[in-house]
């Protein structure tokens, strides 16, 4: 008898989802290419195959089955140790380090992509089970690290084209009371950032997609407080036509809140170092909270 899956339910269902399409995948080549009889049923050695197909799930190193993600992803990574030096042995370490593309806003932000490092890209489902298994969770990190996980192309900074419009949803936890949680929430956070639940592209008229609102999400380790945040392209204005991107934004927020953190929607969770799931744009961040126009969920 097999033992019991120890995975998280999203790893087990992609898992079995992975094994499902490739066996169907690989039954679908060798019946097309046999030359068989009117008739004739084409005799499959399932169990052969099964044994042939290594997911990252038994083989984190030599896995042969990828499922391609909607959107490639970059990790990104700074804590006090990588500022102003190359990065030394740190929860990231295990990975190759690839530099930081040259973009217009890479060069408005220079000072402040100096010190985060680009850990790696990936584009599967595969793939990214096998960075979060080799990188230690936000619980474990020291004070004031993050982990950015952002569309590739997409640097983690205000200046970049596709946040400088935008916005970021946030809450903020007290440390004492969320140890326990706060690796659950990030990773619930990561999957339904990459599985594409936060904001699916809308169907447009003439059948082309929108692009998703998100660009990438964040933890951040504190001394006293964790905090995770979901960024966007655009954030509303208050004017009349800003009604359905609202609409969409308030949408982000109540996902996050009910479906990725677990509160019920009606719940008050501000409190001392806590705050409620909020939305405030990144213009009215520039100005340190005056006039902000914050969205509360």
């Amino acid at each position: 008898m097999s033992a019991a899956s120890t995975l998280p339910a999203q790893a087990l269902q992609a898992s079995r989802a992975a094994l499902s399409a490739a066996l169907a995948d690989q039954s679908n080549s060798t019946t097309a290419d046999e030359d068989l009889e009117a008739g004739e049923i084409q005799e499959v050695d399932m169990q052969a195959q099964a044994e042939g197909i290594r997911t990252v799930f038994s083989d984190p190193s030599n896995f042969n089955v990828k499922h391609p993600l909607y959107s490639p992803w970059t990790l990104w990574f700074d804590s006090p140790a990588t500022k102003g030096r190359n990065l030394p042995q740190t929860p990231v370490s295990a990975f190759p380090q690839t530099p930081i593309p040259q973009t217009p806003g890479v060069a408005a932000a220079q000072g402040w992509m100096e010190d985060i490092k680009r850990v790696i890209s990936f584009d599967s489902v595969e793939e990214f089970w096998g960075l979060y298994n080799n990188i230690i969770p936000p619980s474990q990190l020291p004070q004031k690290a993050n982990y950015y996980l952002f569309k590739e192309g997409i640097i983690p900074a205000w200046e970049d084209e596709a946040n400088k419009n935008g916005g970021k949803w946030s809450i903020q936890l007290p440390k004492d009371k969320n140890r326990g949680n706060v690796d659950k929430m990030w990773l619930y956070t990561m999957l339904a950032a990459i599985g594409e639940m936060f904001d699916p592209s809308p169907s447009l008229a003439d059948g082309s997609h929108d692009a998703s609102l998100i660009t990438g999400v964040i933890v951040s380790t504190r001394p006293q407080f964790y905090r995770l945040s979901i960024w966007t392209r655009l954030a509303p204005t208050g004017s009349d036509e800003d009604a359905m991107l609202r609409e969409r934004i308030e949408g982000v927020g109540r996902h996050f809140k009910t479906n990725v953190l677990g509160y019920s929607e009606n719940a008050r969770l501000a409190g001392p170092l806590a705050t409620e799931v909020e939305f405030l744009s990144h213009k009215d961040s520039e100005r340190k909270g005056k006039a902000a126009k914050k969205i509360i969920v």
